[in-house]
């Protein structure tokens, strides 16, 4: 059985809206809540400006951070696109799994994609698919 991950359904609407808002870049961010709901996107800049790779600017990610602990929230996802293919993790995305405990999200900007918004656990170079559970 697979591990469910909450998330206000605010929030999901958010992020297909982030991903189809410039679908030829990888929109990028951080998810925050409390109690293992997600109930805030924390938009950022994708420092790379590429279709095919994302990166958040340090100066930036410190700021999220402070932000998320300034409303007494943890970080639960950490989200981006993938404009061109499938929205699982790419080599690259399993690579740069540094945060074990987060869900990441990867959405995907085509209307037509079967699952827009997928989340997963990458835990030391596993990866497992979660199932969003939208409240």
């Amino acid at each position: 059985m697979s591990e469910v991950v909450r998330v206000r359904a605010a929030v999901l609407e958010e992020l297909l809206a982030a991903a189809r808002g410039e679908p030829q870049l990888e929109c990028c961010g951080l998810l925050a809540g409390r109690d293992g709901l997600i109930s805030l996107v924390l938009p950022a800049r994708n420092a790379l400006a590429s279709a095919a790779a994302f990166e958040i600017a340090p100066l930036e990610l410190f700021a999220l951070f402070r932000r998320i602990r300034a409303g007494g929230l943890e970080l639960l996802g950490i989200y981006h696109s993938h404009p061109r293919g499938e929205n699982s993790p790419s080599s690259r995305d399993i690579a740069a799994a540094f945060y074990p405990s987060a869900a990441y999200f990867i959405l995907s900007p085509l209307l037509d994609a079967p699952q827009p918004v997928r989340a997963f656990r990458i835990r030391d170079g596993q990866v497992s698919e979660l199932t969003l559970q939208s409240e």
